[in-house]
């Protein structure tokens, strides 16, 4: 069966592994970019490489990163007059080196990631939403617009958010392969990530909305358990910009995309709250491969 993911953070990444997983699934990534930056002079792409390091079964402990990874850089650079609060591992670094190279070079951010993805051995294809230029900004009451990387890394999302922008998604177009993808595929799945500051960005990009409203079922997995994320400000950022608590947000969130929702069990009375979409509960923690794959096989047992 032909599955597309739409993923960013740490949530989608995992469903990621236990989706490649399935030996029936033939798996197509579209990442989100809003998150992509550039750092001590280095193109990051954080979300694209925590979805390949995750599949690859060599992500950091907190989901992001490379396992074992050491900072002998940051050490360095942390006895200098310098603001090293955005740490980057050794062997990290050569990742973004190398993205950083080749995009100067010319080459597309599909074609740098397609690269790192064999790099990895990922068997699923992982297309960047754009190839473009599109940025995460966040507005907050004390009237900054904020990188998303300042926002989330340097200032750890602590502050409100009162209004979101993707600058460049405009005038971006779908990467080469998105848009065939999803017109293509048995089904798409919304990973378990920030609908607002993961899945946004990428419906922003004109034409990719327009494609997934062509395609059934469209199945999202909620990032919250118990009315709020594990980690990150999801639930907090719903509600800040004015849309429901709970599940109820994360569905408004996607404004009748959805066909299905799945919710996790303490999360059980959704299914009554709820009328559109279609609210499926279940165990939503996927902290390893064994639970990511459960989901991931419950998910695609809708098809």
């Amino acid at each position: 069966m032909r599955v597309v993911l739409l993923s960013g953070g740490v949530g989608g990444a995992r469903l990621a592994r236990g989706l490649v997983a399935i030996p029936e699934v033939e798996l197509t990534l579209v990442v989100n970019v809003g998150d992509d930056d550039q750092v001590y002079g280095l193109e990051v792409s954080p979300d694209l490489d925590t979805v390949i390091y995750t599949m690859a079964g060599v992500e950091g402990p907190h989901g992001w990163g490379l396992a074992g990874d050491t900072f002998a850089m940051m050490d360095a650079l942390e006895a200098l007059p310098f603001d090293s609060t955005f740490r980057i591992g050794d062997k990290d670094a050569a990742t973004n080196l190398f993205r950083t190279d080749r995009l100067a070079a010319g080459w597309s951010l599909t074609w740098v990631t397609t690269a790192i993805a064999s790099a990895f051995g990922i068997a699923a294809t992982v297309l960047p939403a754009t190839d473009d230029r599109v940025r995460t900004k966040l507005f907050t009451p004390g009237g900054e617009w904020l990188r998303f990387q300042e926002y989330f890394v340097t200032r750890h999302h602590t502050d409100e958010v009162v209004d979101v922008r993707f600058e460049g998604a405009a005038n971006a177009k779908p990467a080469p392969g998105v848009i065939e993808a999803i017109s293509v595929a048995d089904a798409v799945i919304i990973g378990p990530s920030n609908p607002i500051l993961s899945i946004w960005p990428i419906l922003a990009v004109p034409g990719i909305t327009e494609a997934l409203s062509q395609v059934r079922p469209v199945i999202g997995v909620s990032p919250l358990i118990g009315g709020a994320a594990l980690k990150g400000p999801a639930h907090r950022v719903l509600t800040s910009l004015g849309l429901p608590a709970g599940n109820a947000g994360v569905a408004k969130a996607y404004d009748g995309l959805l066909t299905d929702l799945f919710v996790d069990k303490a999360d059980s009375a959704d299914r009554t709250r709820i009328t559109s979409p279609r609210v499926r509960v279940t165990d939503i923690r996927i902290p390893d491969l064994a639970a990511s794959t459960a989901l991931a096989r419950q998910v695609v047992g809708l098809l």
